[in-house]
């Protein structure tokens, strides 16, 4: 089951999607009024819905056919970094200048007890399916980064999992570690969507296909595929370093770091679409704005 919000008319309406792809409106507001019935009541979210929907009928609409937005307004989206061994190869990359037999801070994170978190994003510098994605005006190597997304309650409980695209300047991290703030964080830096699966709908989020595909002028230039088997870290772990003498909001998103890189020659260009999929979330796709457009 997954949660979705569509416009309709110039409302945003919530509404849960069957494996089968029927949509049918659910009369909450959002993600985490849901999940707030859920926790009055005493159920799980996905039992919620599955009682809400019993004796509705679906959208004569299809999914492909609705106006999506993005899922949840994530009031923070915060990120894990080198936590796959890809991430790890292309860090060490950008900060020796190509020395692959170096050894870095990234080497040393990536084998720590404690992992790299960094804060990403807030909801108004996110968007969701279908809106563009910016590219930052002093930067020559952006890349995206797809990413499996925890949705969390703010006792850091995760209640749901999404996409996330984590778009990076390679150059400016590369430069020094300390521009890290401003190799992630700038305006349309992030997106999220299309759609929120919520948790109890997953068997084991250690088992997800991730691919990645860039299309420049209608052909494919880039195409990754990872699986979130390849995570270092658990994802009980990652949350539980997030939540340490921090506060959290309801609906926080924290993305679980990339194991899909392009090649080192490739930067996005105005005009490129970015299409990310995980198993059982969808597809987000995203156009690519030049800075400033």
């Amino acid at each position: 089951m997954r949660i979705i919000r569509y416009r309709q008319e110039a409302l945003l309406q919530l509404a849960a999607v069957t494996d089968q792809g029927e949509v049918f409106p659910l009369p909450q507001g959002d993600f985490i009024s849901l999940q707030k019935e859920a926790d009055a009541q005493g159920v799980t979210a996905l039992e919620l819905v599955r009682s809400a929907i019993a004796d509705q009928q679906p959208l004569a609409e299809k999914l492909e056919a609705l106006d999506l937005a993005v899922p949840i307004e994530a009031p923070e989206v915060w990120a894990a970094g080198v936590t796959y061994q890809r991430s790890r190869e292309a860090r060490n990359y950008e900060a020796t200048g190509g020395k692959l037999d170096a050894v870095t801070f990234y080497d040393k994170v990536y084998d720590a007890e404690r992992p790299e978190i960094f804060f990403k994003s807030t909801a108004a510098r996110t968007v969701g399916p279908g809106d563009d994605v910016q590219l930052r005006s002093d930067s020559e190597w952006q890349i995206p980064e797809p990413e499996l997304g925890l949705v969390l309650s703010s006792q850091g409980k995760i209640i749901g999992y999404t996409i996330g695209n984590d778009m990076s300047c390679r150059d400016i991290e590369g430069e020094n570690p300390l521009y890290l703030p401003q190799a992630k964080l700038w305006k349309r830096s992030c997106s999220l969507g299309p759609a929120i699966r919520l948790v109890d709908a997953v068997d084991n989020p250690y088992d997800l296909q991730i691919d990645c595909r860039i299309y420049r002028q209608g052909e494919k230039v880039v195409e990754g595929t990872a699986n979130t088997g390849q995570l270092k870290r658990r994802l009980d772990e990652l949350v539980s370093f997030l939540v340490r003498d921090n506060e959290l909001f309801e609906g926080t998103v924290l993305l679980t770091g990339t194991c899909i890189v392009p090649p080192n020659e490739f930067s996005l260009a105005d005009g490129d679409r970015v299409e990310i999929d995980i198993t059982g979330i969808g597809t987000l796709v995203n156009p690519v704005a030049g800075a400033g457009r």
